[in-house]
């Protein structure tokens, strides 16, 4: 069940460049620490860590990066492998953690 702020920012990102793989309308996931990074990204912004549009345009500016850089039929392409790098610079620029904290695991 999602909360008023899960809906907020899963509306947020219909139709953007920064929208999660969908499946006939539900988020897909392949691996289980892609809804655990997904999820945390969710929890963190609405505890206020960081504000929710700020990750959006991190996450729409490295996607970009991204795309400048490879061809778009790579198939190392990975959505899930740049949100979990946005979140942890985010992570990070919040002061929440530190990157030898990060580092280490």
């Amino acid at each position: 069940m999602q909360t008023n702020f899960e809906h907020f920012a899963l509306g947020s990102m219909l139709g953007e460049p920064d929208m999660p793989p969908k499946d006939n309308g539900s988020l897909c996931f392949s691996a289980p620490w892609e809804r655990q990074a997904f999820g945390i990204a969710l929890a963190l912004s609405k505890q206020g860590v960081f504000e929710w549009d700020d990750f959006r345009s991190e996450m729409i500016s490295s996607i970009a990066a991204w795309e400048a850089t490879h061809d778009k039929t790579d198939p190392n392409w990975d959505y899930y492998e740049i949100w979990l790098t946005v979140l942890e610079q985010m992570v990070q620029r919040s002061g929440l953690v530190d990157q030898s904290t990060l580092g280490s695991f």
